[in-house]
């Protein structure tokens, strides 16, 4: 069978099983939920309500009929586009997602892009001079970024950055002097360059560096892991030998030889790095004021907001769903030797 018929099978087969994990992660939200300990009702009314404003409120929001018909009817929903509505707030859960999602989108857009920069410069600087000064400062800085405990690290640069120095905004998205921008995509970055308002852009950047710097920096350390693991693999390999025996210079060598090798594992790493952004951007989003998703993600839990939290989970999983098969995709069309 050709590579091209394996790649469609392959692609088929992926696309196949998307459906069947967005499924699995729904219903694992849905009992989790009602097992947990605690009730949506006293969260509402708190403990102090009498049993019968307690009972009015159940029937209302139809949490006395049998678990089985609440699920069916949740599934019902989801098959709809419907993600239901908030109990505490009676918004829209796609209304409430719609509004937190383009923040957590840019912050997770900017602090990838930095992790990898970052980590991508700092392996290949490494992995280029082997058991070198460079090379033990990239482990070390690996090793170091990696253990960093995520709020610990931005408490820390709010307090450098924000209190001591005054460089930078301690938290929020934008300034409270102005009216932040009200452009269709609504990442702030890019409707400032596409309503050509530099105040905008300058305001957002300001409170868009200290919390995606923080969440790159903590990120980089694994890129840096793996380009240097791999970049130092390609070098010893039989094709870069072959290729210096030519007379290749070794710059040349490593550019156009070895680093393309070694960038496809990176290119899966960032695909998998995308579900860790969410676990990161959860602490970085609290301790930064910063209103996106995990933000109000954390809020549900706290309220006992059922539908808010397996919309915002359920919405989640399928961004992490849709861009880890982009990039096994991807890597299969790019790689001849990934096996289907």
């Amino acid at each position: 069978m050709s590579r091209r018929a394996n790649l469609i099978r392959y692609v088929a087969g992926r696309l196949a099983l998307a459906p069947l994990m967005l499924w699995l992660i729904a219903s694992l939200v849905f009992l989790l939920l009602r097992v947990a300990p605690g009730d949506p009702v006293d969260a509402m009314l708190g403990t102090r309500a009498t049993a019968a404003a307690r009972e009015a409120l159940r029937l209302q929001l139809g949490l006395d009929r049998p678990l089985p018909l609440q699920y069916f009817d949740y599934l019902g929903q989801l098959l709809r586009g419907d993600l239901g509505t908030s109990l505490n707030s009676s918004q829209p859960v796609a209304r409430i997602v719609g509004d937190s999602l383009p923040a957590s989108l840019e912050l997770g857009a900017v602090a990838l892009l930095l992790a990898a920069l970052l980590g991508l410069a700092v392996g290949f600087s490494g992995a280029a001079r082997p058991e070198g000064r460079l090379d033990l400062a990239g482990r070390l800085f690996g090793i170091g970024t990696y253990a960093l405990p995520p709020f610990w690290a931005a408490m820390v640069l709010q307090l450098v950055f924000a209190v001591w120095l005054g460089w930078l905004p301690v938290g929020g998205r934008f300034p409270n002097s102005m009216v932040p921008p009200a452009g269709p995509t609504g990442l702030y970055l890019v409707d400032g360059l596409v309503a050509l308002r530099p105040d905008w852009l300058i305001g957002s950047l300001r409170h868009l560096v200290l919390p995606a710097g923080t969440l790159g920096l903590l990120l980089s350390g694994v890129f840096e892991k793996v380009l240097r693991l791999n970049l130092r693999r390609a070098l010893r390999s039989d094709y870069v030998e072959a290729a210096r025996s030519r007379g290749i210079p070794e710059g040349r060598v490593i550019l156009r030889h070895a680093l393309p090798n070694a960038l496809l594992p990176v290119l899966t790493l960032a695909g998998i790095t995308v579900a860790s952004l969410i676990g990161g951007a959860l602490l970085i989003e609290v301790t930064f004021s910063w209103p996106g998703i995990a933000l109000r993600l954390q809020e549900a839990i706290g309220q006992r907001d059922y539908p808010v939290v397996q919309g915002v989970v359920v919405v989640l999983a399928a961004l992490v769903v849709a861009v880890t098969l982009l990039v096994d995709l991807l890597v299969a069309w790019l790689d001849p030797r990934v096996s289907f």
